[in-house]
């Protein structure tokens, strides 16, 4: 009977267990698509970084999650972070903007693998972890995350300054007396909020000239436009 009672404290224990990581791993899951597929996805429109953040959160999550002590956990996390630092200094092909991702989907998914159910580790002292916090505590984390990359992607705080070159056939506004009528004969044809020009090469023969507008824009131009060849 001793050994009936201790199999099902056991099982009891188990099963706290079970449901604490099925549930915090759905929550990491739930909110790491939600930052890659609703902030990050629509702007670069690449599929090869929305699948790493997803399965780099999943890993993460797992591998901290899963860790015996709690101390272990806590180097492992600084360990990823000072690891993905180096490669953000050592690699070149990777944009600052998709490692910025790449940043907040390990920070997100450690706190949550560091994070263990308040309501269970009382009485169980040996599932213990470094940061006890209920599952109301960490949803509401999860959100502060979601909340900062929406006000830094809402474009509201820095407005994006693109830029192109357009060839123009009104050399004679090109003087630098007349700059105000340019940009503004600018801003009539082209519909953009043109704020700064600079004139390139003129072509006297052909009353043309090639400028390279600055205009504001509310999406940043993640393509960089190179002078026509024939300009070179």
């Amino acid at each position: 009977m001793e050994a009936f009672n201790d199999f099902l404290t056991v099982l009891s224990s188990d099963t706290c267990r079970i449901l604490d990581l099925l549930f915090r791993l759905i929550i990491n899951t739930a909110f790491t698509i939600i930052i890659a597929r609703h902030f990050y996805f629509p702007k670069a429109r690449r599929r090869d970084f929305f699948f790493t953040y997803v399965l780099v959160g999943f890993c993460i999550f797992m591998l901290i999650h899963l860790m015996g002590d709690a101390k272990i956990k806590t180097g492992i996390a600084m360990g990823l972070f000072a690891i993905f630092c180096i490669m953000r200094y050592r690699t070149e092909s990777v944009p600052i903007r998709e490692m910025t991702y790449l940043f907040l989907v390990i920070a997100l998914s450690a706190i949550n693998g560091l994070a263990w159910a308040a309501d269970i580790s009382p009485k169980h002292p040996e599932f213990m972890g470094p940061l006890m916090t209920s599952m109301g505590e960490l949803i509401v984390t999860d959100l502060l995350f979601v909340l900062g990359v929406w006000i830094a992607e809402a474009n509201k705080l820095v407005k994006s300054l693109s830029s192109k070159y357009i060839k123009y056939d009104k050399i004679d506004l090109i003087k630098p007396e007349r700059r105000e009528d340019l940009i503004a004969d600018l801003k009539e044809r082209t519909g953009l909020d043109v704020t700064n020009v600079s004139i390139g090469s003129i072509d006297f023969l052909k009353d043309m000239a090639l400028i390279k507008i600055y205009y504001n824009t509310e999406e940043s131009d993640e393509t960089t436009q190179k002078m026509p060849k024939e300009y070179e």
